[in-house]
C-alpha cells in the first residue's frame, strides 16, 4: 500500500486489504469530517446512494492531496504514478487494489459500470501541477480544466445513472466554469504555491504581465482584467444551467447550488472589488442559506422536466419535436405560449409608456424583432428603475441583487418571478445574446449607487459602457449581423448617445448628485461643480463643446453599422442615430444653453426620420444629422478605451 505519511489524512487510514465494510466507514468518515464548501452528500440524494458518493469523493480527496498536499514534486509524481497502478487493478481480470479507498471505490464502479477515463483523467491534471505553472492562453487552461474540473461532473451523473454524451456536455460547461471561478478567487492562494491560473495573453490584453501578479500590483488594469474574466466564466455557467432541468429532483436542487454557488463567487469577486490579490472573496454563511433556498424554491415551483435514467436525453435536449405530444403537455405548451406572449404584451406597454426615442423607432422592424426590443427595453427599465428612484442605498442593492437573481432564474427557465421575464427569456434564446451584456449592465446601475463622479474619460468610457454599449450590443443580436466588427461599432454608437444624453442633462443629474463630465475635463476648462447648475458661461460653453465633439468622433465611427447590419433592421438603425445625433445637434445650434431650457426632439421629428427611414433609397444618405457649418471644432485628440 502506498506510504502517505505527508497526508493528514491517511492517519485514520485502515490496514492494507482490509475487508470493503472497513474500507467504506474510512471512506464516510473522510466525506463527513473533511472541511469542503460544500456537502459531498445532501439530504435531498437518496440514500442509496450515499456510500458510492463517499468513495468517489475520496478518490478524489487523497487524488488532490497527493497532488497538492505533497512539498517535493518528484514525491508527488511518484506517488501518483504508484496510485494511477492501483487504480488499474480495479479494472484487471482478477486483480483488485490492497489500499482502502481504491477497495471502497471498487464496489462503486463495478455497480455503476464507470469507465476508468473520469478517474485518469484527474490525476493527469494532477501531474501537470507539479510542472506547469503557467498557462500562455486561454485553450491550455480550458484544456486543464477537462481533466481537472470536468471528470468530476462526469463520475456524479455516471453515479446517478446517467451516461448519455449531451448531459455531460452541459456538466462540462458548469465544471470548467466552477473551475474557473475557483481560480480567479484564489489568485492570492495560489500565488503562494507558485502558480498562476490566468492566461498570460489575457494578462497581455490588459497590459499585464506575469511579473506584475507575482508582485500583486493591484489597478484598473486588473480590475478591467477579473471584469473580462468573470463575463467569460458567467457564459460558462449559463450554458450548463439547463443540466439541472434534465435530471431527477434529487439532483436538481444539489446541481442548481453549484451553479448558483459558482455565481455567487463571482458576485463576491466583484462586490470585494476585484482585488483577489491581496484578499480570497468568499460567500458567507447568511449567502449559503439564500442559496439553498432558492435552489429549493425553484424545485417546488418549477415544473417537473426531469427524466428518468432509462429515458434518453434525445428526449428532451435534442428533438423534443419528434415524439407525440399528449394531451396534457400539449395544454402545456399551449399555456407557456400564452405566458410569453403575455409577456411580450406587458413589455410593449412599458416600452409605450416610457415615451423613449427607442419606441418610435421600433415600428421599422418586423414583429418578431420589434417584440423582441421591447423585451430588452423593459429589463433595461426596471433595473435603471431601482437605481433612479427614491430609496435608501441598501434597499436599492437589494433590488439590484434581485434583479440579477431573476436574470439567471430567466435565464435557466425559471420565469414566474416578474411578468416581463417569459418575454426576456424567449429573446434572449431566440436572438443568441450573450447574458454577460446584462449582467453588466446591473453592474452599471450599481455604479450609479456608489460612484457620483469620474477622474477621467477612461472611467466615464466604463460606465458608458455598462449603461449604454450593453444596450447596443444587445440589440445588434435581435438587429441581426455577421460582420465580426459590428460589436464595437455597436459600442462606439452606445457610448455617443450616452455622451449625448450626459449633455443634455447635466444640471438634472447635478440634482440628483451625479456628474458625468469627466474631472480631467472640468479642471481643463476651469469648471468646478457647483457651476454645473448654470447658467451658461462661455467656460461652460467650451467644455460642453469639448463633450460634442468627443460625441461626435464617435457617432461618426459608428455611423457605418448601418450597412453591417441585416437588411430588414437597418431603417430602425438609421432613424435611431439620426434621432440621436439631431438632438446633439439641436443642442450645439441652442449654443449649449441646456440649463435655461430643456432641448429636446419632438415626437413629430422622430416619425419624420424614421418614415425618412423607411423611404425608397434612404441607405444612400448618412444617418447622421448635419452640424451647423460655423460649429467651433476643439481640435484635441479623443482619449478612449473599450470597455467591458
Amino acid at each position: 500500500m502506498l506510504a502517505t505519511p505527508e497526508l493528514k489524512i491517511a492517519r485514520n487510514l485502515p490496514a492494507e486489504c482490509c475487508d470493503p465494510a472497513a474500507a467504506q466507514r474510512y471512506t464516510r468518515w473522510l466525506a463527513t469530517h473533511h472541511y469542503e464548501n460544500f456537502n459531498v452528500v445532501s439530504r435531498l440524494l437518496p440514500r442509496r446512494l450515499h456510500q458510492d458518493f463517499y468513495n468517489v469523493y475520496a478518490y478524489c480527496r487523497w487524488s488532490d492531496d497527493l497532488g497538492d498536499e505533497v512539498a517535493n514534486p518528484a514525491r508527488a509524481l511518484e506517488l501518483l504514478d504508484a496510485w494511477e497502478v492501483e487504480l488499474r487493478t480495479i479494472y484487471e481480470p482478477g486483480g483488485g487494489p490492497s489500499h482502502p479507498v481504491l477497495i471502497a471505490l471498487s464496489e462503486t464502479i463495478r455497480e455503476k459500470n464507470i469507465p476508468i477515463q473520469p478517474f485518469s483523467d484527474l490525476l493527469r491534471a494532477f501531474r501537470q501541477d507539479q510542472a506547469v505553472h503557467r498557462h500562455a492562453d486561454w485553450d491550455s487552461v480550458l484544456n486543464y480544466c477537462v481533466y481537472s474540473a470536468n471528470p468530476v461532473g462526469r463520475l456524479l451523473l455516471y453515479l446517478c445513472g446517467y451516461r448519455d454524451e449531451a448531459r455531460q456536455k452541459l456538466s462540462d460547461y458548469t465544471c470548467t466554469a466552477l473551475q474557473l471561478a475557483n481560480f480567479w478567487q484564489d489568485v492570492s492562494r495560489d500565488l503562494e504555491k507558485g502558480r498562476i491560473y490566468i492566461p498570460i495573453d489575457a494578462l497581455a490584453e490588459h497590459a499585464l504581465t506575469e511579473a506584475d501578479v507575482v508582485a500583486r500590483k493591484f489597478d484598473a488594469r486588473y480590475v478591467s482584467l477579473m471584469k473580462s474574466l468573470i463575463a467569460r466564466t458567467r457564459d460558462l455557467f449559463h450554458a450548463g444551467l439547463p443540466l439541472a432541468q434534465t435530471v431527477e429532483s434529487f439532483l436538481r436542487v444539489d446541481l442548481e447550488m453549484f451553479s448558483r454557488g459558482g455565481l455567487a463567487i463571482l458576485d463576491a469577486i466583484e462586490s470585494s472589488g476585484y482585488n483577489t490579490l491581496e484578499h480570497r472573496p468568499a460567500l458567507s454563511k447568511w449567502t449559503q442559506m439564500r442559496l439553498l433556498t432558492g435552489a429549493l424554491t425553484s424545485r417546488v415551483f418549477s415544473r417537473d422536466a426531469s427524466l428518468s435514467v432509462e429515458k434518453p436525453a434525445a428526449t428532451l435536449l435534442e428533438s423534443p419535436r419528434v415524439a407525440r405530444p399528449s394531451a396534457n403537455s400539449v395544454a402545456v405548451m399551449q399555456s407557456d405560449t400564452e405566458r410569453v406572449s403575455a409577456s411580450y404584451a406587458e413589455c410593449v406597454r412599458i416600452a409605450k409608456e416610457s415615451r423613449s426615442s427607442f419606441y418610435l423607432a421600433f415600428f421599422g422592424l418586423r414583429k418578431e424583432k420589434r417584440n423582441a426590443l421591447c423585451a430588452l427595453y423593459a429589463f433595461m427599465r426596471l433595473v435603471d428603475n431601482v437605481s433612479d428612484e427614491p430609496g435608501d442605498l441598501d434597499s436599492k442593492r437589494d433590488g439590484l441583487a434581485c434583479w440579477r437573481a431573476m436574470l439567471d432564474d430567466a435565464i435557466a427557465g425559471r420565469t414566474a418571478a416578474n411578468a416581463i421575464l417569459p418575454a426576456l427569456a424567449d429573446t434572449i434564446a431566440r436572438f443568441q445574446i450573450p447574458s454577460r451584456y446584462f449582467h453588466d449592465l446591473i453592474l452599471g446601475a450599481e455604479m450609479d449607487l456608489t460612484v457620483s463622479s469620474y477622474a477621467t474619460f477612461d472611467r466615464l468610457s466604463e460606465y458608458c459602457y455598462r449603461v449604454a454599449g450593453t444596450v447596443g450590443l444587445t440589440c445588434l443580436h435581435v438587429f441581426g449581423f455577421r460582420d465580426p466588427k459590428a460589436p464595437d461599432l455597436a459600442e462606439r454608437l452606445g457610448l455617443a448617445f450616452q455622451l449625448t444624453n450626459i449633455i443634455r442633462d447635466v444640471r438634472s443629474d447635478l440634482e440628483m448628485d451625479r456628474v458625468y463630465l469627466p474631472q480631467e475635463d472640468l479642471d481643463r476648462f476651469g469648471i468646478t461643480e457647483a457651476q454645473l447648475s448654470g447658467p451658461l458661461t462661455s467656460q461652460l460653453q467650451e467644455l460642453l463643446e469639448f463633450e460634442a465633439d468627443r460625441a461626435w468622433l464617435f457617432y461618426r465611427e459608428g455611423a457605418s453599422l448601418v450597412d453591417r447590419v441585416d437588411a430588414d433592421s437597418r431603417a430602425t438603425l438609421w432613424a435611431l442615430i439620426r434621432t440621436y445625433s439631431s438632438l446633439l445637434a439641436r443642442i450645439e445650434e441652442s449654443d449649449f444653453d441646456v440649463f435655461s431650457s430643456g432641448v429636446s426632439l419632438s415626437s413629430a421629428d422622430k416619425i419624420q426620420y424614421l418614415l425618412t427611414a423607411g423611404m425608397s433609397g434612404w441607405w444612400k444618405k448618412d444617418a447622421l444629422a448635419k452640424r451647423s457649418s460655423d460649429r467651433r471644432r476643439i481640435g484635441r485628440p479623443v482619449l478612449r478605451r473599450r470597455a467591458g
